[in-house]
């Protein structure tokens, strides 16, 4: 089993920074990728950033080049850095862990992210 629990989210003004968390517990060895996704009201849940177990990342074009996607030593907790923040990053940010092979995902609860113009 695979718990994940978000924290860091809260209201921002647009152009300011958050740092979100996910720290992960159980049985963690296992999952391949981990990333960061999204959902605004009235949109499909999209992926904001992804890291891989080898430390290989990907971002959204809306995000690249102001977000950061890493983990800690231990592979037991992801962090997301998102600089610049615009309003139209408001949205519920989940993380998720993927166990490939078995195609098994993993979801947290969500953090919300609100920023005002």
């Amino acid at each position: 089993q695979v718990q994940l629990v978000e924290s860091g989210g809260g209201l921002v003004q647009a152009g300011g920074s958050l740092r979100l968390s996910c720290a992960a517990s159980g049985s963690t060895g296992t999952i391949d990728v981990m990333g960061w996704y999204r959902q605004a009201p009235g949109k499909q849940r999209e992926m904001v950033a992804i890291i891989t177990s080898g430390g290989s990342t990907n971002y959204a074009d809306s995000v690249r080049g102001r977000s950061t996607i890493s983990m800690d030593n231990a592979k037991s907790t992801v962090y997301l850095q998102m600089n610049s923040l615009k309003p139209e990053d408001t949205a519920v940010y989940y993380c998720n862990g993927e166990i490939s092979a078995w195609r098994i995902n993993f979801w947290g609860q969500g953090t919300q992210v609100t920023v005002s113009s």
